[in-house]
């Protein structure tokens, strides 16, 4: 990189707008044409997503009523709790998935109709229709099972997947699984029928995982986590820790840790924070062990959202928690003021900031 007289040098220039927000910095690309050129290049876009990712958030879907519109809150450990917006949509949707600064939304009043939007630059794709036949009394729509969206920064590509046993993903006595993929360079779905015998919590489906090309979600009763290679179509079955499936009165949570799969164990007295060392060999390492003693009260009701090595975002009812891993210290982000229909660990998803153009 050049140093001008006068100015800083581009390096310099670059390590700091990497590490603004998105809308900060689209507002310093204005300043002037060397900031403009500098923040344009495809070195700083790698940059700033490689920096983003150190800074998990949480973000939730909070509506006072199914009919009305809901906001979205953000919970940023750095940033404090700032308030987003998808009206840009033009439509009522609800957040499905969240993926490396995108989110994957279904459309409430219009079955069918998904968009894959990044909510910091406002841009957005809608999906073509997954299905032929429109959803109608004769021919109804439901919901897929699961919904998973997978979002490649370094090669600036996404996948959605919709899978399940439901009408329109081929509901059959012999337990056929169908899936469909989206995939963002020949903007069609591609289909594929497999044999699953998979049950899944209702929290269990919003916590999808995507790391090594692949997307994880954890079955029901803690048995094991079930992933989807994108590149091969092909379904795994991944073994949890020992500890985690024999111990009983645990919960499980299904989280990533510097693109690692990671196992948040919860019960009644302990924290346990496991990550996967080696993706292959499914050799699985106890990270950190968090005493409880001092939130007993809300154990049996609090979620594990998303988390870095300094910290562990976690959702109750009504609240949004940071636990400082350094520290050791607990911190209230967020508190729904009113009635929500909804608990918030229901419709919180892992959120980061990212550039990623989704046109």
């Amino acid at each position: 990189m050049n140093s001008r007289d006068g100015f800083l040098p581009d390096e310099v220039i670059i390590q700091v707008l990497a590490r603004l927000p998105v809308k900060s910095l689209f507002r310093a690309k204005t300043v002037c044409k060397l900031w403009y050129k500098l923040s344009s290049d495809k070195y700083f876009v790698q940059l700033y997503n490689e920096v983003a990712t150190k800074n998990s958030m949480v973000l939730v879907e909070v509506s006072d009523s199914p009919e009305l519109k809901s906001s979205l809150i953000c919970a940023d450990n750095l940033r404090g709790v700032s308030e987003l917006s998808l009206d840009f949509l033009k439509d009522r949707v609800k957040v499905r998935a969240s993926c490396n600064g995108l989110l994957c939304c279904s459309s409430i009043p219009d079955k069918g109709v998904y968009y894959v939007c990044n909510p910091m630059t406002r841009e957005f794709r809608l999906l073509p229709r997954s299905r032929e036949r429109p959803v109608t009394r004769f021919y109804p729509g439901g919901e897929a099972t699961l919904v998973g969206l997978g979002c490649n920064l370094s090669v600036q590509k996404f996948n959605v997947v919709l899978a399940g046993y439901h009408r329109t993903f081929s509901h059959r006595p012999d337990g056929t699984f169908t899936c469909m993929v989206f995939d963002s360079d020949t903007n069609k779905w591609r289909k594929f029928v497999s044999f699953q015998d998979d049950r899944f919590a209702l929290m269990n489906r919003n916590q999808v995982v995507f790391v090594h090309g692949s997307l994880h979600w954890l079955t029901s009763g803690c048995s094991y986590i079930l992933s989807l290679d994108l590149n091969c179509d092909v379904w795994r079955k991944i073994s949890l820790p020992d500890e985690v499936i024999y111990k009983a009165g645990n919960r499980a949570h299904l989280l990533e840790l510097d693109g690692c799969l990671s196992v948040i164990q919860i019960s009644e007295a302990w924290m346990k924070i496991w990550a996967m060392k080696d993706y292959e060999s499914e050799r699985w390492h106890l990270e950190d062990s968090v005493s409880l003693r001092c939130i007993r009260g809300m154990v049996p009701g609090i979620f594990p959202i998303s988390q870095t090595r300094e910290y562990v975002f976690l959702a109750t009812c009504k609240q949004v928690l940071v636990y400082q891993r350094k520290s050791r210290v607990w911190k209230e982000m967020y508190s729904v003021k009113n009635s929500s229909p909804l608990p918030l660990w229901f419709s919180a998803h892992a959120f980061r900031t990212s550039i990623f153009l989704c046109n």
